[in-house]
């Protein structure tokens, strides 16, 4: 079974007998991939010779005169496409038959374009072009002319699409050799005014005339014009196979390629440089892009082809320093086109990704835009936050970070048009991706990024990877289940992989669980700086609430189920200090006042919202284990799956936890041997540089080799 299908346009000759420059584009690429054995060639070919490949030709029924030759050559491919289920299918110069082919085959879609798109059926109008921007995994030119084409009257961001390609055609290249050269002018093309065959017989008349030591060949054929140029040292060859052009540009001196016409590329070009040739070519179309040291004629007429040609011919020290410049420079190889071809087909078939090994993630740099709410418009209020964990997780696996702060964006971009700045952050969410060209897209917790918006992106860059971590709750009996679970469902078709601090497989609402993953707050080693088990602290226990970050104080008539749990074991644990903030009016604190706090507490409670479910808990276990308190964790959330009765405290229920409070504040040594157990553990385990890279490695679909503790 073939993972990728290369169909030729209708009547494309893929014969060495009279082979087009899309079918020698082919066959050198596909000699040269290594998906060579994956290959199958689709085409019309009336000639009996084909290239030696995988190749199936596709006969046409003439008797239905109602059904165009195309169509039914169309409807033959799919008819094999039914049995090959093809990965990928690549459609050379056709764009017509692309629209045909997108309801009715799963087989991703590649286009390429080998002339003018605007004047090609299906791309003349700029519908036409978007729909295939929209529709097509990539799109590959030959020529920076032909993109150029298919973009004019786009908007300007299609053009930093990551789905466009410009791989050129190719040949061999031959060491150039000086003793080879002949006094021979060589002209390659059709014989016809747009190649601009009369100025070139014109001139060389006039030169061969001048030089009788000089002789010229033009090769080629057209059977709608006509002409009668002759002289004694012209030859006019009519068409031939492709090796023996090549066999006379290794002889020629100076080769010819003067296009009336706006040449999407030109074949002339490059492999004259190949050979050593030294080179004319026009300024029209692609054919400057095909010649790195050549004379480009910018006015184009026979006066100034034949001073070219002459002046080439008296300066022989100039021609031959030409010559040798334009073979060393030449750099279209087969070798290079189709290890660029290779690299997209690697990208659609994820062996392996564009700009990422996967095989070495934690060595690899990727552009990484991290889009969460870093909080600036607090003043450092809030620095100390996951969303900066993750982050410096990034940076410390050697990634760059781009970091895209929403509520301050929404914030600072309201406007009387756009009341909650919703639009604007789109907006330039947009911006910047185009800017950055991120290799993957992190949210968390970005609520206000529209899943529209990412659909968008994708479409730019089907290639890039975008994922997002969530932290809060997810219990049916605790707060904001409903729209919790929205916020988690709301991107969820555009999205590679999702991170809750929730065990999925407890989630009925979650249909496909292998695109969901666990991961648990993350610590940092540069925020969990203290080691509360080396030192006399003056408070047991730390307990800390609020009623919202953003909010920074208490809610007025606000409460919640875990003040009254806290209230009643104060209650029933006397002798015991509590250091308690975010309830009996005792309003929440924050960054380093917070930190100066906790350094004075012995133990903590992690002390989640709503019923215990699997694996969750709230941020705060973090700072109270990794900052060396003795952490107390209701059994509920099932960690003891990952830490024993040596690192971490687990209580049933209220008296249970009173109790294990009283015993741990009276047994101090042993308070201090399991804290300082737990903070190891979980800054070992747990901490922000391997929690990122997971999450880099499941968005990737990578083959976990890293042992993640919580991961199974």
């Amino acid at each position: 079974m073939s993972k990728i299908s290369i169909l030729l346009p209708y009547k494309e000759n893929f014969s060495p007998n009279y082979a087009g420059a899309v079918s020698l584009h082919v066959k050198e690429t596909t000699i040269n991939s290594n998906y060579k054995k994956d290959i199958t060639i689709y085409g019309h070919t009336e000639y009996r010779k084909r290239y030696n490949l995988k190749y199936i030709n596709l006969p046409v029924s003439k008797k239905n005169i109602f059904s165009s030759k195309g169509k039914a050559y169309l409807n033959k491919f799919l008819s094999y496409e039914k049995k090959n289920n093809s990965k990928i299918i690549e459609i050379h110069n056709r764009p017509s038959y692309l629209r045909h082919l997108v309801n009715k085959t799963k087989s991703k879609l590649v286009l390429y374009f080998h002339n003018d798109p605007l004047t090609m059926e299906g791309a003349k109008t700029k519908e036409e072009r978007i729909y295939l921007f929209e529709n097509a995994e990539k799109i590959i030119f030959i020529s920076e002319w032909i993109k150029k084409r298919f973009l004019s009257s786009l908007d300007d961001h299609y053009n930093k699409s990551s789905k466009f390609f410009v791989i050129y055609h190719s040949t061999n290249k031959v060491p150039y050799n000086v003793k080879l050269k002949e006094n021979l002018i060589t002209f390659v093309g059709k014989l016809n005014k747009a190649k601009g065959f009369d100025l070139f017989c014109k001139s060389v008349i006039k030169i061969l005339k001048k030089y009788s030591n000089w002789k010229a060949v033009a090769i080629g054929d057209e059977e709608r014009e006509k002409y009668s140029f002759k002289h004694k040292n012209l030859n006019i060859m009519g068409f031939i196979k492709h090796e023996e052009v090549l066999k006379i540009f290794s002889k020629t001196s100076i080769a010819v390629a003067c296009s009336r016409w706006e040449e999407p590329l030109g074949r002339t070009g490059f492999e004259a440089s190949s050979r050593g040739c030294a080179v004319i070519i026009s300024n029209r179309g692609g054919l400057p892009e095909t010649v790195t040291n050549g004379i480009i004629l910018n006015n184009l007429n026979e006066k100034e082809l034949y001073k070219s040609i002459d002046g080439l011919i008296k300066n022989k020290k100039y021609r031959q320093k030409l010559q040798y410049l334009s073979n060393k420079n030449f750099h279209f190889t087969h070798k290079k086109s189709t290890e660029q071809i290779d690299l997209c087909r690697n990208v659609i078939l994820r062996e392996s990704q564009f700009k990422l090994n996967l095989l070495n993630i934690d060595k690899s740099n990727l552009k990484i835009l991290h889009v969460t709410n870093f909080n600036e418009r607090y003043d450092g209020r809030l620095y100390f936050n996951t969303g900066r964990r993750i982050n410096n997780g990034f940076i410390r696996n050697g990634h760059s970070v781009l970091e895209f702060s929403d509520r301050d964006i929404i914030k600072n971009y309201k406007s009387y048009s756009d009341l909650k700045g919703v639009d604007a952050l789109n907006d330039k969410l947009f911006k910047v991706f185009l800017n950055y060209k991120p290799d993957c897209i992190v949210l968390g917790h970005a609520d206000a990024v529209l899943p529209e918006t990412l659909q968008k992106i994708k479409k730019y860059d089907n290639g890039i990877k975008i994922s997002q971590w969530f932290l809060d709750p997810l219990i049916k009996s605790g707060p904001d289940y409903l729209n919790n679970k929205k916020r988690i469902l709301d991107k969820q078709d555009y999205l590679d992989a999702n991170f809750l601090t929730t065990s999925p497989d407890v989630l009925d609402f979650i249909k496909d669980k292998t695109k969901y993953n666990f991961i648990p707050n993350p610590c940092d080693k540069s925020f969990e700086y203290l080691s509360n088990y080396n030192k006399n602290c003056i408070y047991d226990v730390f307990f800390a609430l609020s009623h919202g970050v953003h909010r920074g104080k208490l809610k007025i008539g606000k409460k919640d189920d875990r003040e009254i749990f806290m209230k009643n074991l104060i209650k029933i644990t006397p002798n015991i200090k509590f250091e308690v903030y975010g309830m009996n009016n005792i309003q929440p604190i924050w960054a380093d006042q917070f930190y100066k706090v906790l350094s004075n507490c012995k133990m903590g409670i992690n002390l989640s919202r709503g019923n215990p479910i699997k694996y969750y808990s709230s941020d705060r276990i973090t700072q109270i284990i990794g900052n060396g308190l003795l952490t107390f964790v209701d059994e509920g959330t099932q960690y003891r799956d990952f830490f024993d009765d040596n690192e971490m405290i687990f209580y049933k229920n209220l008296k249970d936890l009173s109790e294990k409070i009283q015993k741990y504040c009276v047994e101090d040594k042993l308070r201090k041997k399991i804290a300082k157990n737990g903070k190891n553990k979980y800054l070992k385990y747990f901490n922000s540089t391997l929690v990122s890279k997971f999450i880099l490695e499941k968005t990737y679909d990578q083959k976990i080799k890293t042992r993640y503790l919580w991961a199974k």
